[in-house]
Order: structure tokens, then sequence, then C-alpha cells
């Protein structure tokens, strides 16, 4: 059974279907990818979720209890749209949202100390949130989203306005989370980051499920059975075998070889190896950037023709 079990939910407003029988099972313990284009339905998902929206078919259960309103104090939930008080202080702004969540007083207080010295926010702790930059702020309330040690998480675009070195911070952050127990549902348009924390994806288009499964086994299943191939010698063709593709402009020192329908990548080293002097390959996987652009369009020419 699943941490986070969502099945068949339908959402449905005047004329509009958000969600048209989406199912997901997110194992406790590990970081799950809600992808899709704008208007696909995850932020619908996610208020449901969040017991904000009530679905109007299916249902959603969390450590295999049918979610309730007293569940909200389990769950961590970093949204899109920032909001912050900006005339509080930054200390007491932390602690009212651990309040919030059900934290004694001491409790709240200790453990956003711990978190400011962990962002190396606490000479900022007396300061209104207004005098802080905007990515400074973005860490107090990613800070308010997790003080309570919530066994599940909702990151909606969490690296959203980040610099690259304030982005790494907070991947590391989100990896220890999930370390130390945390389930984590995790949104995002950047493709690149889902590669980096995400163990299993479920992308969503036109309000439907179109492809989930873990992040190694989507990627193995849009292959294009390509190899990149490095040699001392130049590869010609072999119109048995395989054909040579245009050279990475990366990785200029390969060559790209793609292999004819019903040839294996061991048969194809193979020869290769017997005729060119061969000192390395690697079978090339489409990146989930790559597949997410495939699956929508795939799935738009279809939704077109119905």
């Amino acid at each position: 059974m699943a941490y986070l079990d969502i099945n068949n939910v339908v959402k449905r407003y005047d004329g509009h279907t958000a969600l048209d029988g989406v199912s997901m099972h997110v194992e406790q313990g590990c970081i799950y990818g809600l992808l899709g284009p704008n208007g696909a339905g995850k932020s619908t998902l996610i208020r449901i979720i969040n017991r904000i929206l009530a679905a109007d078919e299916g249902s959603v259960t969390l450590n295999g209890k049918t979610m309730t309103d007293s569940d909200i104090t389990h769950i961590g939930y970093l949204p899109e749209e920032r909001g912050l008080y900006k005339k509080m202080k930054v200390g007491d702004h932390i602690v009212y949202l651990g309040r919030l969540k059900g934290m004694t007083k001491a409790d709240a207080v200790a453990s956003m100390h711990w978190w400011l010295d962990r962002f190396d926010l606490k000479q900022w702790e007396n300061k209104k949130i207004e005098a802080l930059s905007k990515g400074m702020q973005q860490k107090v309330q990613f800070i308010g989203t997790v003080i309570h040690r919530p066994p599940l998480l909702i990151f909606d675009e969490p690296f959203s306005g980040f610099d690259p070195v304030n982005a790494e911070q907070l991947k590391v952050e989100i990896l220890a989370l999930r370390d130390q127990g945390s389930t984590i549902l995790f949104s995002t348009h950047n493709m690149a980051s889902v590669e980096e924390v995400c163990q299993h994806i479920t992308l969503l288009n036109h309000a439907r499920v179109v492809l989930t499964g873990s992040v190694s086994d989507v990627k193995q299943s849009y292959k294009k059975n390509i190899i990149a191939v490095q040699t001392l010698d130049a590869i010609e063709p072999n119109q048995d075998l395989f054909s040579i593709l245009p050279q990475d402009p990366v990785k200029k020192q390969d060559t790209l070889i793609k292999l004819n329908a019903g040839i294996q990548v061991r048969d194809a080293i193979s020869w290769l190896n017997d005729h060119y002097r061969l000192t390395g390959f690697t079978e090339v996987l489409p990146s989930m950037n790559e597949i997410f652009i495939e699956t929508v369009k795939s799935q738009n020419t279809i939704q077109n023709n119905e």
C-alpha cells in the first residue's frame, strides 16, 4: 500500500473537467514528480490533497486512511504563489507558521533557530520580511513549510526564482528531508531538477494521466537505440547494423550511431570492437525534458483528432 494513494479522482467545473480519473500511488520516503503543462490539472490535484478543494469522484488516502481535514497537520505545502506577512519579523513569522501546525512555542522557536542557522539567515531573525530579498523570502517560506517536520511535503515549483547556488542548497535540503523519511510530492516545469531529485513521476495532460513510472524506467522506454561511441578511428556506417548521426556538439569526441531495428547493443559493440579501436561507449537516453515535450505533443495531437 502506498503512503499517498490517489484513486480515480475526478474534478469538474462548469463546462470543464480539471481531473478525469486521475490515479497516483506515492510510496513512503520517495520524491515523486507531478508534471504537466499549464492547465493539465496539477494545481487542482494539489488543492484536493491539501483539502482546499473536494473531489467530485474518487478518493485520496494517506497512510492507508481516507484523508480528513485533521490530516492537514501532517502536510507541509509550499505553493507556487509565495505569501508571507511582510510586516512581521522573520523569526516571529516562522514561529507563527509552526504554531499553526500544532507545534509548541518552545519547539517552534528551537526549530526556527536551527533552520535559520542552516540557511545562514540568523542575522535576519529580527528583520521584517519586507527587508529581505526575494530569494531570502523564499527560503523563509520553505522553512515555514518544513518547520513541523511533516511526513508529507508538497512543493510547487520550489526552485522558482532561485539562483543556481541557492537552488543547489535547496536541492540538498530536499534530499536530506527524503533521507530522514519525508514523502515529497514535487510539482515543477524544471525537467533538470526532476532528473536530479525524483524517483518516480506522473505526467498529466488534458486532465488525464498520460505517463507514469520510475524515472529510470520512463527514460528506458523512450530510448531511441542510439549509442555514443568513443574510438581512435573514424567509423563508417554499416547498413546491416547502424547509421551514423550528426556529431554531438557537446561531446565532440563521440560518434553517435543509431542501431537498425532489431539490432542489440551488444552485437553492434562486438562488431565495432572487432573492426575499430574502440575505447568506450554509452547508451544515449533521452532527457526528461525531451520525453515531456514528445509525450505532450503526441497527446495534444490525439486530443485534437478526437
